[in-house]
Order: C-alpha cells, then sequence, then structure tokens
C-alpha cells in the first residue's frame, strides 16, 4: 500500500503543481519501471515509504509528490525538478514554482501574512493597483497570469465573448481594465476574433441554416475565447 502523508503537514509541505505525463514519459524513455524509481528513491533520497504503489500515484495525478520528493523523483529520472512542474495556475502554485515563501510575498505586497495566506487559500485576490503590480513582480507573472490569479479571467471572458458576437468596439475600454494593453494592439486583436466569429458562424445564418459542424465550431470558438484572445495578443507582441 501506498504512504501517502497529509499534503498539510507542516513537516511535509506541499510542492508546486506536478506534471504527471512528463513523468510518465521521462520514466518510459529511461526503460524504468515505477519499481525502479521507488528503488531509487529509498536508496539513493533516503524516503524508505516510496513504494511502486505510490510512484504511479503520482504519475496518474491522484497525489503529487512535496517538494522534497520532486527533488528526488527529478534525480532519479535524470532530469531537472522544473521539467516535472505543470503550468501553475493559482497564486499558491506560482508562489511554489518561484519558491518564493508566502512570508516574502506579503511583506513585498504589503499585506499582512494572514490575509495574504486567504487570499491563496480562496483564490480571491483584493490587493489594490499598486499591491497588484508589486505582486506581479515578484511572481515574475506575465499578463495572462496575473490575469488569472487575480481572479479577473471570468470577467474577461465574458466581456470578449460579448465583443466578439456583438460590436467590439464598445469593449475596447473595458477589456483594458481587465488586460492592460496598448489600445493599438487590444483594438486590432478584438476586431480578429470578432471577424473570426462571424467567419465560423456565416454558414449557420445561409440559406438552409447551415449545418450543426458551423454552430458546434462556433460555441467552441467562444468557450476557448480567452485562449484565442491571448494566441492573438501573442502573434502583435511577440
Amino acid at each position: 500500500m501506498c504512504r501517502v502523508r497529509h499534503p498539510s503537514s507542516p513537516s511535509n509541505p506541499p510542492g508546486p503543481p506536478f506534471n504527471a505525463l512528463a513523468a510518465r514519459r521521462l520514466r518510459a524513455a529511461l526503460g524504468m519501471g515505477p519499481e525502479h524509481v521507488a528503488h531509487g528513491m529509498r536508496v539513493s533520497y533516503g524516503l524508505p515509504y516510496v513504494t511502486p504503489d505510490l510512484v504511479i500515484a503520482w504519475e496518474r495525478g491522484m497525489t503529487a509528490p512535496t517538494n522534497a520528493e520532486l527533488t528526488a523523483l527529478a534525480g532519479i529520472l535524470w532530469c531537472a525538478p522544473g521539467e516535472l512542474i505543470a503550468r501553475p495556475r493559482t497564486l499558491r502554485e506560482h508562489r511554489m514554482a518561484r519558491g518564493v515563501a508566502p512570508e516574502d510575498v506579503a511583506r513585498v505586497v504589503g499585506i499582512d501574512l494572514r490575509s495574504y495566506l486567504r487570499m491563496e487559500e480562496t483564490g480571491d485576490w483584493r490587493g489594490n493597483e499598486r499591491q497588484s503590480a508589486a505582486l506581479a513582480e515578484v511572481l515574475r507573472l506575465s499578463l495572462p497570469d496575473f490575469v488569472a490569479v487575480t481572479g479577473r479571467e471570468e470577467r474577461l471572458a465574458e466581456l470578449l465573448r460579448s465583443a466578439t458576437t456583438i460590436r467590439w468596439q464598445g469593449y475596447v475600454r473595458p477589456v483594458a481594465k481587465v488586460a492592460p494593453l496598448d489600445r493599438g494592439i487590444l483594438e486590432e486583436v478584438l476586431q480578429e476574433l470578432h471577424e473570426d466569429y462571424q467567419g465560423h458562424m456565416a454558414a449557420t445564418l445561409s440559406w438552409g441554416g447551415g449545418s450543426s459542424d458551423s454552430q458546434e465550431t462556433g460555441r467552441a470558438f467562444l468557450e476557448a475565447i480567452v485562449e484565442n484572445f491571448w494566441a492573438a495578443v501573442r502573434k502583435r507582441t511577440g
């Protein structure tokens, strides 16, 4: 039976977001089985509780290794720890991926530690503009990541869906408040999204009502509107 210690244990703090697929691929590329990985972690890194079942649980995303376990696993798989870390999504995951203590983030941002930890736990960022800028700097957040961790992504998606399906011109300023970008770039991106969506839906509005494929394509475009938005931004900003 694999031993999984409680993730909130002070002696066993949780690790950064784990890329289970990468771990499985790296192990397979080395021609190793879970039992080989477990044996190496026990013998070479002094982790006697690691079993093949635990390694399999990591690779299936059922649980994630702690910082110490991640370092040991990377050593056994002959890779850098960063190769086993998935793209961070939450505020806590970004902080852990950068290796910054919550005390340091709270101090730099200018928020008391208890309040900061509560924001991490709930995912509800309540910092003001200055504190938000400090957060982005200390965690080296890209604009898409900043929008996500400060809880603005849902609002951005709502505005983009409206801009895409109605008139994009009226949504330049509202979108800029959520995702501060150069106005010229933002206008080009919103116009492109609007035209792309209208192109997807043109067949639906033609004689015969279009096809179900056309309608499905339009729905899929709107469901991925945030990803489509950032992709269009990257085309213009490199």
